[in-house]
This record gives structure tokens, sequence and C-alpha cells, in this order.
């Protein structure tokens, strides 16, 4: 969209870029910037994936994307607005905030699980069993098969306040 320009009601062109508005103070038009501005952008909420420690790169990166994928359908409002390059190609939404990779032990997955379960938070699980599946219906049946507190979990995604999500992952160290 950048360079396009729109007719105004004056009959002038403008950028898309700008908006025309008086200046209450000096009775004069001036530009509005409709940039997003250069201030960080705080989130009172929080997208975390754990992954045990003893996990192949190739299978930190599938987990975390298989984590990931359930969110915004079981949580809308994490999901941005679609993207557009300065041709005007669409891309697909993604989410509006980051995602935060940690890494941990076995125990510190178990007792995040168990965290994230009794606080009731949005979560979705990855266990060892799913790297010998391969689509969704096994994957399903897989996790099935095993007790909450006997699943052998490899990675976990969990959504919600910030200071909920961090009690979660108590013990947990960012991903290097």
């Amino acid at each position: 969209m950048r360079g396009r320009q729109a007719e105004t009601s004056g009959g002038t062109a403008a950028t898309q870029r700008t908006y025309k508005t008086r200046c209450p103070d000096a009775g004069q038009s001036h530009p509005m910037n409709t940039e997003p501005t250069a201030g960080p952008v705080r989130f009172d909420t929080k997208i975390a994936v754990l992954l045990r420690e003893d996990l192949e790169p190739w299978q930190r990166l599938n987990v975390t994307a298989f984590l990931v994928s359930g969110l915004g359908t079981a949580v809308p409002e994490v999901i941005g607005e679609p993207y557009e390059d300065a041709d005007g190609v669409s891309y697909l939404s993604m989410f509006r905030q980051p995602v935060l990779v940690f890494e941990g032990t076995k125990e510190t997955l178990t007792a995040a699980h168990g965290k994230a379960l009794s606080r009731a938070l949005p979560r979705a699980v990855f266990t060892s069993d799913l790297f010998g599946t391969g689509n969704d219906r096994d994957n399903r049946a897989a996790v099935r098969a095993v007790r909450s507190g006997d699943l052998d979990l490899v990675g976990l995604a969990v959504y919600g306040p910030r200071n909920a999500v961090d009690k979660v992952l108590k013990g947990a160290r960012m991903h290097p």
C-alpha cells in the first residue's frame, strides 16, 4: 500500500499512511502518523512452551510447532490480524504476542503439567509416544491411552495470565 494515494474530500491527493487533522491550537492541517508507536507493547498474558532438555534439535522444533498449533483454535484472542506486504500480498494471521520457549528436566515438566492442570490454564501436551505416530488420530489415541500423571511429557504449551504462567514454569529456564 505504500505510495498509493487516495483522493481527499478537498480534491487533493493524500497518502494512505497519513491522516489530515486540524491542530486545535494552530488551526492548521498537519499529517498524523498512523504507523505503530515505537514504545514497547506489554501483554498481561503469556504464551509459553516448556521443552524437556534432552530433546534433539529437530525434536525441539517439531514439538514447539505442534504445541502452539492448537492455541489459536482454543483461545482465538491470541491471534492477531492478517499480514500484508507492500505489494498487497496477503499472509496468514499469527500470534499477537511472543511465544517464550523454556527448557527443563523431566521432573520440571511433570511439575509444570500438574500446576497447569490445577490452575485450569489452556494447555497442550506432547508425549514421547507422539514421535512414533504420523497423524492426528494416532497422536490423540496415544495420549488417550495414558493417565495424566503417567504421561511421558517432552513438551507443554501454556497460555494464561503472566503471573499464573510464571508460577507454572517455576524451575524452568529460557531455551538457549
